[in-house]
């Protein structure tokens, strides 16, 4: 960028000053004005103004054109008021007809042309330099207006699919909450009223594992709140499959239990969704939960021998494995699924810690 700055200046004192020596009078008053104005030219960057008065004594010398045309063109392009840029290209103009004026006596025609020529002449690269800079400024205020619109579209966007996940997390929280209420409320009944005391732990139990579902969807849907869940929470979760019947053994070996949140919810969401499965689709079958941390990553494996029963069918409880999968990635690690060599089922995640 540097050299290139460089060489447009050398090319800017150059071409005016070969323009001057192109005459045959090499030691003249024009040609030696002519050539000063010319190396001079730079100065025009910071003082185009002053540069354009430097530039007088060439012009009257009949020389200077070229390298006031550079300075008139600066001028231009410094953005001053209309009405300094029509002075300073008319003190151009004046300063450039008058030693013709006074030297010579011109009919009106020839005169009334040179006087045209060298109002065009001055006022000319005043005018280009003048419209390239409102040109400029009229693209940058159409990239900001371009911006301005884009990220006001963004913002629309964001706010419309806001607008949309509340709408579908009350119509979740109304129609879903509902029903798990009903669940809990039927629960507490049963277990007030029953007789059997089996039957009163499993209402207990029920009517507890509804109230953690409502708790858990509200706090999913941003309704609520519930504790944070994550690999110390899961022996709880471990316990709640035990009271159910379940047979599940978990074996840990953490080391660091601070995790990032997302990673918590993972491995929490992990081993939810394998005892879900495992329930699901291999009732009898024992159950085996690893946690481990190695090598800045926490690895959970999940396996389950093959059913001992028969299936039970309780629908679809959501997006299942690949959803379980989307949410691994999204906190930074893989999860691996399939049926082991027992005939069972084995799911391994890793989480970066």
């Amino acid at each position: 960028m540097r050299w290139r700055r460089l060489t447009v200046e050398a090319l800017v004192v150059a071409l005016p000053a070969a323009a001057v020596l192109a005459t045959p009078d090499p030691f003249g008053y024009a040609v030696v004005s002519g050539l000063v104005a010319a190396a001079l030219l730079p100065l025009r960057l910071r003082w185009p103004r002053a540069t354009v008065l430097l530039c007088t004594p060439a012009l009257a010398g009949g020389l200077g054109w070229a390298a006031t045309i550079v300075a008139l063109y600066a001028l231009g392009r410094a953005r001053p008021q209309a009405r300094s840029l029509v002075t300073w290209a008319g003190l151009a103009a004046a300063v450039a007809v008058t030693p013709v004026l006074l030297t010579q006596s011109l009919p009106v025609g020839p005169l009334v042309l040179t006087l045209a020529y060298v109002v065009l002449a001055a006022g000319a690269p005043v005018a280009l330099g003048a419209l390239v800079t409102v040109r400029q400024q009229l693209a940058d205020s159409l990239r900001r207006l371009e911006a301005a619109t884009a990220a006001e579209l963004e913002a629309r966007a964001e706010a419309a699919r806001a607008d949309e996940q509340a709408r579908i997390a009350r119509e979740i929280h109304d129609a879903v909450g509902h029903h798990v209420t009903l669940i809990a409320v039927e629960s507490a009944a049963l277990r007030a009223t029953t007789s059997d005391p089996e039957a009163a732990e499993a209402a207990g139990r029920l009517r507890g594992l509804a109230k953690q579902a409502l708790e858990e969807m509200r706090a999913t849907l941003g309704l609520g709140s519930t504790g944070r869940a994550g690999p110390g929470t899961i022996p709880a979760l471990v316990d709640q499959a035990r009271a159910t019947g379940v047979d599940v053994q978990l074996a840990s070996e953490l080391t660091d239990p601070d995790l990032p949140p997302a990673v918590e919810w993972a491995a929490y969401r992990v081993v939810q969704e394998a005892l879900t499965n495992a329930a699901k689709h291999a009732p009898g079958a024992e159950i085996t939960i690893d946690l481990a941390s190695e090598d800045g990553a926490l690895h959970i494996v999940v396996t389950n021998g093959a059913p001992r029963g028969q299936a039970v069918d309780v629908g679809s409880s959501g997006a299942g494995l690949e959803g379980l999968s989307e949410r691994v990635r999204m906190a930074g690690g893989r999860l691996d699924a399939g049926p082991s060599e027992d005939g069972g089922f084995r799911l391994t995640a890793v989480l970066p810690t």
